[in-house]
């Protein structure tokens, strides 16, 4: 996850949109037959540890019991943002892939071919709209995400803590009594590899369960004001650090042999990491020979009419390549691998079929009355042009790094100095972009 975060902000500015492909491919129909649909194709994935260890190969192997005339190839990519996006300037970037970030919606007909109309296949899945362009499909989400917190059970209990924290103060509460009942970290920012950090914007939304949270910003030309969003998350991990509830020294974390192994074994309480990151801690925790039980997962610590919010979003969306000769065996594959794949169980991630069902943790949340939002992206991109305007990098880790530092003595200032600079460019941001 840290090499795809790292690798999505390269290729975001590597994209060049004069990438060869296009022309008019034809479209990837659903196969009525299954029987009747044969031939190679050659799966891109990103995901290197399940190719290398024959996970990917076990799922082809389900597949072919229903399509027995496709032979399934996978070509694991270590690079994949930039080496894939390379190879899209060719005809030679597989028969299904990951769509890669860098890649603009708009471009999707250049080099994807057409899987159906939105509504119709949103009646079945999530996250449908990520994918489209005028009116049709190019990608389908491998999964969903959400957002929310990893910790130790039996950490937690230890401290005493019985049920999930509903407030700001009830979580800081919770988290002084792991430093004082036991000899866990309470809170682990893993500040030291810088991407975690950013795992903190993805809590926008969840104290507001607006779907138009991110949306806001666009107007909002002071956001980190007291009552805002984001003056209440930046405040949380600013008072989080300035208690002494988290690493020694954070400039040494580390992501294998820190946050893993330290929740994996009970010597770290808390992570701020979404839903992806469960099944690794759980295989982190069944590697120390501990209970992968003892992993769990809970929402942001504020409620909205009794009950909390988690944002959901799309993990990478799969396509099928314009230029594939066995466009029907592709999307059987597509559909077949969101449909009918026990992936998104496996993985404890949410699945992109609306009717699948939900992985053991996130079954919890659905059982505590935990709602799901999906944001708005229809102001997205004047969000993103703002925030580059500001130069404040709301997505990068830099700005929630000086945060941290300011919290522990490390840089000058205070913090109510820097929400207000914060603030001034955000607002001056709004008025050059012209929102």
């Amino acid at each position: 996850m840290k090499k795809r975060a790292a690798a999505l902000l390269a290729a975001a500015l590597l994209w060049t949109a004069g990438c060869s492909g296009g022309g008019d491919g034809g479209s990837a129909a659903a196969p009525a037959d299954p029987a009747k649909v044969s031939g190679d194709i050659t799966v891109l994935t990103h995901k290197t540890d399940l190719a290398g260890d024959g996970t990917l190969d076990k799922y082809a192997a389900e597949f072919n019991k229903i399509y027995p005339n496709v032979h399934v190839k996978f070509e694991a990519v270590v690079a994949y943002e930039t080496d894939v996006k390379v190879r899209m300037n060719s005809d030679n970037y597989g028969d299904v892939l990951m769509i890669p970030a860098a890649v603009p919606v708009p471009d999707y007909p250049k080099f994807f071919a057409p899987l159906g109309d939105a509504g119709e296949l949103s009646k079945k899945y999530r996250f449908v709209d990520k994918g489209t362009y005028n009116g049709q499909v190019y990608g389908i989400a491998t999964n969903g995400n959400a957002n929310g917190i990893v910790y130790n059970k039996e950490v937690w209990q230890q401290a005493g803590i019985t049920r999930w924290p509903t407030t700001f103060d009830e979580f800081r509460a919770d988290l002084q009594a792991i430093r004082t009942k036991t000899s866990a970290t309470p809170l682990y920012t893993i500040y030291h590899e810088g991407w975690p950090l950013t795992a903190w914007q993805g809590y926008v939304g969840s104290s507001s369960c607006d779907p138009k949270a991110n949306d806001n910003l666009a107007t909002e030309t002071a956001p980190w004001s007291a009552g805002k969003e984001l003056h209440q998350i930046d405040t949380l991990l600013y008072n989080v650090v300035h208690d002494k509830l988290i690493e020694a020294d954070p400039t040494t974390t580390a992501w294998d042999g820190g946050a893993k192994s330290g929740i994996a074994t009970g010597k770290i309480g808390t992570l701020m990491l979404g839903s992806w990151a469960i099944s690794q801690m759980q295989a982190a925790a069944k590697q120390a020979g501990k209970d992968p039980a003892n992993i769990g997962f809970m929402p942001w610590p504020t409620q909205v009419g009794g009950h909390f919010c988690s944002v959901i979003g799309p993990d990478y969306l799969q396509g099928v390549s314009i230029h594939s000769k066995n466009k029907q065996a592709a999307r059987a594959w597509v559909d077949w691998f969101v449909d009918k794949s026990t992936f998104a169980q496996d993985e404890a991630l949410l699945p992109t079929l609306k009717s699948g069902a939900l992985p053991p943790d996130l079954k919890a949340y659905q059982d505590a009355g935990v709602q799901f939002i999906e944001l708005s992206q229809e102001k997205n991109p004047l969000v993103s042009k703002i925030d580059n305007e500001s130069e404040i990098g709301v997505n990068k880790p830099d700005y929630r790094q000086k945060l941290v530092d300011i919290a522990r003595g490390a840089a000058g200032g205070s913090v109510d100095a820097y929400f207000a600079d914060l603030n001034k460019k955000w607002s001056a941001a709004i008025k050059s972009a012209g929102s």
